[in-house]
């Protein structure tokens, strides 16, 4: 991909899953990578697996919903690579104790709400805000966060989830409506049913059958595909694409 090589990437969620393949693609196409998670061994892991491949990254403890670690984690990207040329948003509360409660509206926890919106939707805010000023130092750059389908297939649980992430979805064009023209873009990738190690521990074969038989396509998503799409997003092929969310998720939704 064109303009990747060099670039200091910011990967706000980089210990497993989509997060970690990202990195280690980014990694793979020349780019300096920071590797931020509130799993500081995932995140060292994950770094370590890109500097032994011959990449360039370095590890970093982080929580999403601490506005105070957000900006340390940017002090650290600037103190390690000099700059931050673009940043790729994955990480999400996505534990038993609070995506398990996400019930509908009749057996509401206003705290798994209150938590859910911290991380998913108010973390990407802060991580943001960081990143911009870092971003409009070097004349423009791009930003990548991860949505999910529940924005807008309508589920009879996980309301807000579904909600953190359609707010996730206006985020990205409010950031590229007020920036754009100052040379920062921002999208969003959205992931159907991808089978990562966090994921399968809380899949039945059932539930992967179903989802599946929801798709356009002969299986089910791989973390991989995901860091495809976020790389191309992140690079200069993709100069002319703003305030766009795409659906990565092997057909399963068909939507303008």
């Amino acid at each position: 991909m064109r303009g990747l090589r060099h670039k200091r990437i910011v990967v706000c969620g980089g210990a497993t899953g989509i997060g970690a393949a990202t990195a280690e693609r980014l990694a793979e196409e020349g780019c300096r990578v920071l590797v931020g998670d509130i799993n500081a061994a995932g995140a060292e892991e994950t770094a370590g697996r890109i500097t032994a491949n011959g990449g360039t990254a370095v590890a970093a403890a982080f929580d999403l919903a601490d506005e105070a670690s957000v900006r340390a984690l940017f002090e650290r990207a600037v103190a390690a690579f000099g700059g931050v040329d673009g940043l790729f948003n994955v990480g999400a509360d996505l534990s038993l104790d609070t995506i398990g409660r996400d019930a509908d509206l009749s057996g509401m926890d206003v705290a798994v709400w209150r938590r859910t919106l911290e991380v998913n939707l108010i973390g990407y805010a802060h991580t943001c805000r960081a990143a911009i000023p870092l971003l409009l130092e070097n004349g423009g750059g791009a930003i990548v966060n991860t949505s999910s389908g529940a924005a807008f297939v309508g589920e009879p649980l996980r309301p807000a989830y579904a909600a953190s992430k359609a707010g996730v979805n206006a985020l990205t064009r409010h950031v590229a409506s007020r920036w754009g023209k100052e040379g920062v873009r921002c999208n969003g990738v959205s992931p159907g049913m991808v089978l990562s190690e966090t994921g399968l521990a809380q899949m039945s074969e059932k539930f992967r059958a179903a989802g599946l038989a929801g798709t356009r396509s002969t299986r089910l998503g791989k973390p991989s595909d995901l860091a495809a799409a976020a790389a191309f997003l992140l690079s200069d092929d993709a100069a002319w694409i703003n305030g766009q969310t795409w659906s990565i998720d092997g057909g399963g939704s068909l939507h303008d």
